[in-house]
């Protein structure tokens, strides 16, 4: 997640209280939430409490008298990193009292009061799962809710997510970002004031062997079943004619494992695919469209002389990455898009192109959060796997051991028969070059480490295991 604080407000107290500068905390370039130095201050003060003054990062000290312009931009500018130091601590930023600080000044801020209402949850076929919620409840409690409702096991909640996205004209999802610990979903849909913008529900693992822990169960199964439709009917994964007539036969004998098991062996399955952005890789300029999926960023790369050339980035070989906005970003009104024009986001990570040479490969796209998102789970993913650990997990929130059941449940449709194939997907794999950094030649400088501020960066871990026979 971007945490900044692109600017300040002055607003009027409350009852003839005196006039208070508020901190306007943007989360991936949208308002989350305004804030008081004071109320700043006295979530500091709790984390030095819980965690130890050594541990949470220096706070901008208290004036005797009232700030300048001047010494309320130098505020602005500490509370700012001061925001970016604790959420990117694995212990400060997945503290409760963190996530629960940021949860009621959004409530607050958005003026919503805590009252039962109906949120709708799409499912991958476009299905709407119909829950009933109250406005201040966290991410945890609505995916519960959806859960409850399509009568799902506890031990297969952990391997979805709920997440933000805008639908297309065509009716394919652009993903904005995975809901967080830190929002209330009602609240966040809402804010934007767009009905473009919904809740989906989708699998958040990328390593397809998980898949047999989801086809254990009926819902599991069919959830599972009605994504790889969806993604291949938007084109996500490819699919030759002939497998498309293996696979729509499968549809109609309703083998729905056997159609799962054809499809993960088809070319970009369980990629997440991202809408058309840029990149300075192999040189500036390049239109790219990237998929995330298999522990690797592919590029679709199309150079200045049309030629589409396609290669993969493994998420092993980034030692770092970071995301950054290049331009100052100033407020719209509380509902504005995440991705409009005044903030142009970049994600850029160091990548191992040859043994001992390192190169910064960067891509500017309003997605540029939900990209780190994704490179952030398939290295958790990877030390879990690592370690020796599994990602089967039960549900945490708990009401007397056990998931709160809706009294009524809703079962998942299946989706429709197939369509046939797009005769243009098979066309652009054949054009398509492998793009290496042995074939390449005249790339780009890579930008330096000053070129790109680090407002957002991640360390690799999964990059420290990688030895000669890796490369």
């Amino acid at each position: 997640m971007h945490f900044s604080i692109p600017e300040t407000e002055t607003r009027a107290g409350d009852s003839g209280a005196a006039a208070y500068v508020a901190y306007n905390i943007h989360v991936n370039g949208v308002l989350h939430c305004r804030v008081r130095y004071s109320q700043l201050l006295g979530l500091h003060e709790q984390l030095r409490k819980e965690y130890g003054a050594n541990v949470v990062p220096a706070f901008p000290p208290k004036k005797i008298f009232t700030l300048t312009p001047a010494e309320v931009e130098q505020r602005r500018e500490q509370l700012e990193k001061y925001m970016q130091a604790v959420r990117q601590d694995p212990t400060l930023g997945g503290s409760e009292t963190f996530n629960s600080f940021l949860r009621k000044a959004q409530q607050e801020t958005q003026q919503i009061p805590t009252e039962e209402v109906v949120l709708e949850v799409l499912l991958s076929n476009g299905q709407r799962v119909k829950v009933t919620i109250l406005t201040s409840d966290q991410t945890e409690d609505v995916l519960e809710a959806v859960a409850s409702k399509l009568d799902l096991p506890d031990d297969l909640v952990g391997y979805f997510s709920l997440f933000l996205v805008r639908q297309t004209k065509d009716g394919a999802f652009s993903f904005v970002r995975k809901l967080q610990e830190f929002e209330l979903p009602y609240v966040s849909v809402t804010s934007l004031h767009n009905p473009e913008f919904q809740i989906i529900l989708r699998k958040s693992y990328w390593d397809s062997a998980y898949d047999d822990d989801v086809m254990e169960h009926r819902v599991g199964l069919n959830l599972l079943y009605a994504q790889t439709v969806s993604d291949i009917e938007h084109g996500w994964i490819l699919v030759n004619k002939e497998q498309h007539r293996q696979l729509k036969s499968l549809q109609e004998k309703v083998s729905k494992k056997e159609f799962i098991r054809l499809a993960q062996t088809l070319k970009y399955y369980g990629y997440l695919k991202f809408d058309p952005c840029v990149t300075d890789f192999p040189e500036k300029g390049c239109h790219v469209v990237v998929s995330a999926g298999n522990n690797e960023l592919n590029f679709q790369v199309r150079l200045p002389n049309e030629q589409i050339k396609e290669g993969s980035f493994k998420v092993t070989r980034m030692r770092c990455w970071r995301v950054t906005s290049s331009v100052p970003m100033s407020n719209g009104p509380s509902g504005s898009s995440p991705g409009k024009s005044e903030v142009k986001l970049e994600l850029a990570f160091e990548y191992l192109m040859s043994k001992d040479r390192l190169q910064w490969v960067t891509i500017t796209s309003p997605q540029a959060i939900m990209l780190s998102i994704c490179l952030q789970s398939m290295v958790d993913e990877l030390m879990v796997k690592k370690s020796g650990g599994s990602i089967r997990k039960m549900f945490r929130r708990r009401v007397n051991g056990a998931l709160r059941r809706s009294d009524s449940q809703q079962a998942v449709k299946s989706p429709p028969l197939l369509d046939s194939p797009d005769a243009s997907w098979e066309p652009m794999a054949k054009l398509s070059s492998k793009l290496t950094s042995v074939s390449l030649r005249g790339i780009s400088h890579s930008s330096s480490a000053n070129d790109v501020g680090a407002n957002d960066f991640h360390g690799n871990y999964a990059f420290e295991g990688i030895g000669d026979e890796d490369l």
